[in-house]
This record gives structure tokens, C-alpha cells and sequence, in this order.
């Protein structure tokens, strides 16, 4: 892989926003930059590593140069989630989105827009600060998401234990305990939620899209809001934290009027029926579903 990494360090608040930057050597500046955005329980690692795997490093390879957001607390992004922690999910929506967003276009003088893609969560929140301001409306080429959904209606054993027993109950008496969720330490996910973020979430999965903070509607606004070009990617193996089902509903409730919807199912004619994860990280992404998405990037610019 001819790639660069680099890591840029944004100002925010008491400490700092972690920014992956990469590259192709020969990276053209002109063309409008991709920033992805991880879900809950996650950091920017699902979209890359140091040994050059994951879609970021893919698409860096194929000409685009990509940024990859640690939200605060999260990744390499400081300080780390401990006790005390207060951030939660609307601050990323009204702070940290529009903050980076400005950040990536000072490093790019001539270009107007970024692209933007997300993965599970992140695509609720990606999706919620489009549908608030008109300037990102205005500056965000396009929105890809990855398993993103943010009521989780579908009714399985599965869905029962996962989340309305472990998310919505002893999640958030661990938080309690603890300060704040250590998802890691218990195998639960690649990184830390913080209490505020945990509380969040489960009120938007249970409930109506209404930010906590300050009620802002959220549904009402992205009835009225200018959408982007959109693409919502959802897995058949996907049972729960991504269920198809919950992704289309997204769609509709977005009301996004240009947007595309893609099943990675074997009947569909990939490889896997692949789940939540996997959608990013199968070994076999790169030849599978990883081409589709940088053909749609190319659509754009030709």
C-alpha cells in the first residue's frame, strides 16, 4: 500500500480530538476528503490500522484522503473516559462534528465539501448534527453508513439479552459503579461510554429523537433538512445492533429523498451474510463490498 498515517491533535475543551489522517503519497488535496466516524463502544480502529487494513486505508489506497475521528474520551483522543467524565452524545452532534468538519476544510483550502461515513452509531449522530445545521447541510458531499439504525425495533432472544437486559440495565449500573461503562475490560466493545452517552442511547433506541440536553426535534428537523447524497450499507447477519429492518427504518425516518440501500447478504450476491463487525473488518471486505464503495466515491468526480 502506498499510504501515509499521521495523527493531528484538535483543541477541544480541556484537552484534545484525536484525527487520523490518511493518505495516498501522491494525495490530491482538490478533491473533497472523507471523515468516518466509529460507533458506541468503539474508536476510530474500525476504520484502520497501523499495517494498513480497515475501508480508510483501502480507499487511501485507492486516491481519497481519509480522516478517522476519535470522539472524546475515545481512541487516542484526551483526556480518557474516567470517573467524572460528563461529555456525552450531544456534544459530538453540536461540538465535535462541526469543530472537525471546519478542521478538515482549513487543511484544504480549495475544496467546499467532505464526505462523510460512519459505522453503526456514529451514523445516528452523523445523521443528527446534518439534520440541525444547515452549514453542514451545505458542506457534506455525501453520508455512507455502515449497520447504522437508531430505534432498534426488531424482536429476537438475541435483542432481549443484548439489549434490553445487558444495554439497558447492567450497562448502566456498571456505569453507575464505575464512573463510566469500561467496555473493553469487559469484552463488550473496542473502547469505553462514557454514563451521559449511555444514557443517550438508550433513551434514542427506546424512544423519540429528541436531544436530552436541550430538546432539540431531530425528527422534525430532518423532515425540513437538505439531505446529501446517502447510501445506508446493512448486513443480513446483522441481528441486532445493525438489524436491516431498523436500518431501512432509519431511511424512512430521515426522509432522505436521494439515498441508496444496500443489502451484503450471499443471496444479494456477496460473499457473507455479514454482521456488524464484520461489515468493516472480514478479512474478505477488500475484494467483496470495499470496491462497491470506492466506485461510489468515484461517482462523484469521475
Amino acid at each position: 500500500m502506498n499510504i501515509q498515517q499521521k495523527s493531528y491533535h484538535v483543541p477541544y475543551k480541556h484537552g484534545h480530538l484525536h484525527l487520523r489522517q490518511i493518505v495516498p503519497v501522491q494525495a490530491d488535496m482538490s478533491k473533497p476528503p472523507i471523515l468516518m466516524l466509529h460507533g458506541a463502544m468503539s474508536n476510530g480502529r474500525v476504520f484502520y490500522s497501523d499495517s494498513g487494513k480497515g475501508l480508510g486505508c483501502y480507499l487511501a489506497d485507492a486516491g481519497y484522503v481519509v480522516y478517522v475521528l476519535d470522539t472524546l474520551g475515545r481512541g487516542l483522543s484526551e483526556p480518557k473516559l474516567a470517573r467524572g467524565f460528563e461529555s456525552g452524545q450531544g456534544e459530538v452532534i453540536r461540538e465535535q462534528l462541526p469543530l472537525i468538519q471546519q478542521y478538515i476544510l482549513s487543511l484544504h483550502p480549495k475544496v467546499k465539501t467532505v464526505h462523510w461515513c460512519a459505522h453503526s452509531w456514529g451514523g445516528v449522530l452523523m445523521a443528527s448534527a446534518l439534520a440541525r445545521y444547515e452549514d453542514l447541510q451545505q458542506s457534506v458531499a455525501s453520508l455512507v453508513t455502515f449497520g447504522s439504525k437508531r430505534r432498534i425495533q426488531v424482536k429476537s432472544l438475541q435483542k432481549w439479552l443484548t439489549v434490553d437486559l445487558v444495554w439497558n440495565n447492567i450497562a448502566p449500573f456498571i456505569a453507575w459503579k464505575s464512573g463510566y461503562l469500561p467496555a473493553d475490560k469487559l469484552k463488550m466493545g473496542m473502547d469505553n461510554e462514557s454514563r451521559s452517552s449511555l444514557r443517550q442511547t438508550i433513551e434514542w433506541v427506546r424512544g423519540q429523537w429528541v436531544d436530552s440536553d436541550d430538546g432539540f426535534d431531530y425528527a422534525s428537523a430532518a423532515k425540513q433538512a437538505n439531505w446529501p447524497k446517502s447510501w445506508f450499507i446493512a448486513g443480513k447477519g446483522d441481528k441486532v445492533l445493525g438489524n436491516p429492518a431498523d436500518v431501512e427504518r432509519m431511511i424512512k425516518e430521515c426522509q432522505i429523498q436521494q439515498v441508496d440501500y444496500t443489502l451484503l447478504s450471499k443471496k444479494q450476491g456477496f460473499r457473507h451474510d455479514y454482521d456488524h463487525g464484520g461489515m468493516l473488518t472480514h478479512k474478505d471486505a477488500v475484494k467483496d463490498h470495499f470496491p462497491k464503495v470506492r466506485d461510489w466515491y468515484r461517482s462523484f468526480n469521475g
